[in-house]
């Protein structure tokens, strides 16, 4: 038998308990963003918690997530495996195993880990959204994603976002790229601190990243990607371009936006809510990923996608005073002082009408049930007493305007609340 803790228990640093209101607002966020995406035909998916840890050392073992970020361990039956860091690995997998007709157009939601700092809006248990598509190479796709991620915004009420876009070009452009950027740096390492030296041995495109000050003119001076962008990789960019002014989707083009997992290719595209710290305002992000099915295992296949991050997404909407957390509470509170049986009848018949109803068990004076009524947030209290008992009869009292109170017949209470709430 484990001995009780000196102290209570506590979340883990980095993890946190997600109370109401708050979690009702993560739902509606997570069924406004589905219902946006199903209207262009995305079905939701949802690939499992824990996967072998090789399918998610395909993003690239020059990467944080996976040199140093990955909660991984092995198994009882000794397999290797990983609490996903991020979904669009675990996606392709899915794809890769189960062989659906192409396009696959799916949504997700989920949680995901990584051992990171914990930071305003960022855990290291944290929550996305997000589409992928696989088995289509068309530049109108990345510009139908794109927009799809921009009506998510719109959906729930976000203004102030900024959309940056960038290719990084084919497999040889972005190789051809990644070998001017690391001579570039090399040449100016004296201009480098050690955390930059040690992230220019790792991935040199992530320096393009970096806001520490003392890189900022190594940064500056740096290759540019439009300079190593084949011809198909450039019309491909802006067909991407020409699309998103057509369907009226601002944006931005950032040279040196990259994204750091390894399998990214051509269209890269990031949001940042300008509402928020510009150290902490990236909302969310996505690209093509060409070759990530092969990687792991299946047919070369086309794909793209994004995810969003639920955290940073609601940060913006408090900064914005939109979407706010609801606790809508129940439409009707019980309160009995004949012994409970009133109660507990009433709200099984009020609930099984579609009607929210709650109680107080335990019994207790008029007043202290009142108490109860008034912090559950009914509309209606329904008052059942002696009296009322013994004339088959149920008070009706309006807690939340200045109707009079009156009374109903029991056998006519549910017909009588469900007019009063206009259902």
């Amino acid at each position: 038998m484990t001995p009780a803790p000196d102290q209570p228990f506590r979340a883990l640093t980095g993890m946190r308990d997600v109370l109401a209101p708050e979690s009702a607002r993560r739902r509606a966020l997570v069924a406004r963003f589905a219902a946006t995406v199903e209207l262009a035909g995305y079905r939701e998916v949802q690939p499992p918690l824990v996967e072998e840890l090789g399918v998610f050392l395909r993003m690239g073992e020059a990467t944080d997530v996976v040199t140093k970020e990955m909660y991984d361990f092995e198994d009882r039956d000794g397999t290797r495996v990983a609490l996903r860091p991020e979904l669009t690995a675990g996606v392709v997998r899915a794809f890769v195993q189960h062989h659906p007709t192409t396009p696959w157009k799916v949504w997700y939601s989920g949680t995901n880990f990584r051992h990171e700092r914990p930071q305003r809006g960022r855990y290291r248990s944290f929550e996305q959204v997000g589409v992928e598509v696989l088995g289509v190479d068309d530049p109108d796709l990345d510009v139908e994603v794109i927009a799809l991620a921009w009506a998510s915004f719109a959906a729930i009420g976000l203004r102030q976002v900024r959309l940056l876009v960038n290719s990084l070009g084919e497999h040889e452009d972005r190789d051809r790229y990644n070998e001017a950027v690391r001579d570039h740096f090399l040449a100016r390492r004296s201009e480098l601190g050690e955390a930059s030296l040690a992230t220019l041995k790792r991935n040199p495109l992530r320096l393009l990243d970096s806001k520490r000050p003392e890189d900022a003119g190594a940064v500056a001076a740096a290759p540019r990607i439009e300079d190593f962008l084949s011809p198909a990789a450039a019309a491909h960019f802006e067909r991407v371009q020409d699309g998103l002014r057509a369907l009226e989707v601002p944006f931005e083009v950032a040279p040196r936006l990259v994204r750091g997992l390894d399998y990214y290719r051509r269209t890269t595209f990031e949001f940042v809510a300008d509402a928020l710290d510009a150290a902490q305002n990236a909302i969310g992000g996505g690209g093509r990923y060409d070759g990530l099915a092969e990687d792991l295992g299946g047919s070369p296949t086309d794909g793209i996608g994004f995810a969003l991050g639920v955290d940073r997404m609601l940060l913006a909407c408090d900064a914005e005073a939109v979407f706010p957390a609801q606790d809508e509470g129940v439409d009707v509170f019980v309160v009995d002082l004949t012994g409970g049986a009133a109660a507990r009848d009433l709200t099984h018949e009020l609930r099984s009408a579609g009607v929210a109803a709650d109680r107080r068990f335990g019994g207790g004076s008029m007043k202290s049930q009142m108490k109860s009524a008034d912090r559950s947030g009914a509309r209606f209290a329904l008052l059942v007493g002696e009296d009322e008992l013994a004339a088959g009869q149920v008070t009706v009292r309006d807690l939340r305007g200045d109707a009079p109170q009156s009374g109903v017949a029991r056998d006519e209470v549910v017909a009588e609340i469900h007019r009063r709430l206009g259902t």
